[in-house]
C-alpha cells in the first residue's frame, strides 16, 4: 500500500490484532483500522499534533461524527472556560481546542503572559470531559488548522457578532456554520490576573 516495511508491519500487527477478536473468519475495515492506529497512537482524545488531529477527524467523520472547533489562549482556565468549552461540546460530537503557543500569547497579550506555559495550559484543557483533542498554533490565527481540518462548526465566545470570529470566512466558504456563544459573567483570566496582583 506504499508503506515502508516498518510501518506495514505495525499496521498489520494492529489488524491482525482486530482480526483475532472477531468470531470466524474476518475482515478489517478501513475505519476499524484508522480507529485502532489513534488509539495505538495515543491521540484518540487528548494533546495531538496537527498531523494526529488529521487522522483523529478523518476517523471521526467516517463515523458521521460532527466536529467542532474554537481556539483561544486560555491561559488560566476558570469556571467561564469550563461552561462556554461545555456548551460548545454539546453543539456537536468531538471538539478540537486549539491553543495559543506561548510566544503567540505574548504577541496578543503582551509581557508578563502566559502564566502558564502551553504544555500545562493544555494538559489542563485535555483533563476536561467535554474536550477530545487539544492542538497547539504558533501562528496569531488558526487559519492553516481551519483550512486543514475544515470543521463542521467554528465557535468563539464573546459579545461580538458573526464577523469578528477569526476565520469565519474559511469555514463559510466550505459550507461550515458559525456560532458565538457568551461566557460566563464577571468570570476573565484579565481579571483573576489583576486581582492576585492586587493582594501583593
Amino acid at each position: 500500500a506504499g508503506e515502508d516495511l516498518p510501518q506495514a508491519v505495525a499496521l498489520a500487527n494492529i489488524a491482525a490484532g482486530i482480526v483475532v477478536a472477531k468470531l470466524g473468519t474476518a475482515v478489517v475495515s478501513t475505519p476499524e483500522l484508522r480507529r485502532a492506529v489513534l488509539v495505538d497512537q495515543g491521540s484518540e482524545r487528548g494533546v495531538v499534533t496537527p498531523d494526529q488531529l488529521k487522522i483523529a477527524v478523518a476517523d471521526a467523520r467516517s463515523h458521521g461524527e460532527r466536529v467542532v472547533f474554537t481556539n483561544g489562549c486560555f491561559d488560566i482556565i476558570h469556571a467561564g472556560h469550563v461552561g462556554y468549552l461545555e456548551q460548545a461540546r454539546q453543539l456537536g460530537d468531538r471538539l478540537i481546542v486549539a491553543v495559543n503557543s506561548d510566544e503567540s500569547v505574548r504577541r496578543l497579550k503582551g509581557k508578563g503572559r502566559p502564566i502558564n506555559p502551553e504544555s500545562r495550559r493544555m494538559a489542563v484543557l485535555a483533563g476536561l470531559e467535554s474536550v477530545d483533542w487539544v492542538v497547539c498554533f504558533s501562528g496569531d490565527t488558526p487559519h492553516p488548522l481551519l483550512e486543514a481540518i475544515e470543521p463542521d462548526i467554528l465557535v468563539k465566545g464573546g459579545d461580538y457578532d458573526k464577523a469578528g470570529v477569526v476565520g469565519w470566512e474559511i469555514v463559510e466558504a466550505y459550507g461550515g456554520k458559525v456560532e458565538v456563544l457568551g461566557y460566563l459573567d464577571n468570570v476573565s483570566t484579565t481579571a483573576i490576573v489583576s486581582k492576585i496582583q492586587q493582594t501583593d
